[in-house]
């Protein structure tokens, strides 16, 4: 009888430490890769969501058609949002930015305007008796109000567009992705167990890391709690 190989990559063990060692730059670029698609996707959705809530806010009529058409495109499977998308921005980066900046609208425009409506409307009069315009009365008085429900809708976001990138593999841009998809063609055990376990801890990260962000800049929510 053969005796085993002593080295885990020779054995293909699920748990390798000398994977970790021999692709360490690898792991490293794809999980640059990662949260670079990840930011600039929730950024750019963040800019495009905050401009759509406060004119669904202002105008009545324009909330059911602006839920509407985000909520549609958040039911179109990811694969095939990314397929759609391939022959207007070609084989690159764009795609799975502009697919993810779509998923993430949903979930950003939705909260943002629900923390936009729960705003009272006596702090609305009383901020108007003491002269505040619309932009003031927004920047100053709504905003920070709604900023819990907004912060929580773009943990959401985020985590989901941390998950959602993988599927970018298919056009050769999925971040860590990209080892899991390989990975599992060719049954490299320890690359998908390892870039996946990478996906969730960066997904973890995010979340503590907003978390953080939101307690930090919503000092009367801990009050309250106290």
């Amino acid at each position: 009888m053969t005796a085993p190989p002593d080295d885990c990559l020779a054995r293909n063990d699920w748990i390798c430490g000398a994977y970790l060692s021999t692709r360490r730059q690898i792991l490293l670029d794809a999980v640059l890769q990662h949260l670079k698609l990840t930011g600039l996707a929730v950024l750019i959705a963040l800019l495009v969501a905050v401009p759509l809530a406060v004119l669904a806010r202002r105008w009545g009529w324009a909330a059911g058609p602006v839920l509407a058409v985000t909520t549609i495109l958040y039911t179109i499977p990811s694969l095939a949002m990314f397929s759609l998308l391939l022959p207007v921005y070609g084989l690159s980066a764009t795609p799975v930015v502009a697919g993810l900046v779509l998923y993430s609208l949903t979930v950003l425009v939705r909260n943002i305007l629900t923390g936009l409506r729960a705003v009272p409307e006596e702090t609305r009069q009383a901020a108007r008796g003491m002269g505040y315009g619309p932009v003031r009365l927004l920047l100053t008085v709504e905003m920070p109000l709604a900023l819990p429900a907004a912060m929580a809708g773009l943990r959401i976001a985020t985590v989901s567009a941390v998950s959602l990138v993988t599927v970018g593999a298919i056009v050769g841009f999925g971040g860590l992705g990209n080892l899991i998809y390989a990975g599992m063609n060719t049954y490299f055990k320890a690359q998908v167990l390892t870039a996946s376990v990478l996906c969730v801890l960066i997904a973890v990260a995010a979340d503590l890391f907003l978390l953080g962000v939101q307690r930090l800049i919503t000092p009367w929510m801990r009050a309250a709690r106290g």
